[in-house]
């Protein structure tokens, strides 16, 4: 099967050496995505709403770069620094996948690469042509 590597343009991805996403046959997989604008500065400064929304529509677009859309979403995890945003940050997804319905798991992790972050989302997705 072919591998195809998906871009965003973060500054990471090439300093780390990493795609946004990877697709193999029908599987996608979108790695931690945080909520960067188009210059590499954060979005949504101290707001999990605006950062949970910045994380899906990076997501949205490496999926439809990768021929796949939202409806093809069969997981996500979101790690937040502080758990007790979970719902807040849930909210928002239900906006992007609510009748989709994937699996999800929601975990709290110390930080991130930046500490302005106050999200990253991983989604997999499965694209049956």
């Amino acid at each position: 099967m072919k591998r195809r590597l998906i871009s965003s343009g973060s500054p990471y991805e090439e300093m780390i050496g990493f795609s946004r996403a990877v697709r193999v046959g029908p599987y996608l997989v979108v790695g931690g995505t945080a909520p960067l604008d188009a210059n590499g500065k954060t979005v949504g400064l101290g707001d999990i709403r605006l950062q949970t929304q910045q994380c899906f529509e990076i997501i949205k677009k490496a999926l439809q770069q990768a021929g796949a859309s939202m409806d093809d979403v069969v997981r996500t995890r979101m790690l937040l620094t502080n758990i007790e945003d979970w719902k807040e940050a849930a909210e928002v997804r239900a906006t992007y996948l609510k009748s989709v319905k994937p699996v999800d798991t929601i975990m709290q992790v110390s930080r991130f690469i930046n500490p302005e972050w106050l999200i990253e989302i991983e989604v997999d997705a499965i694209r049956s042509d």
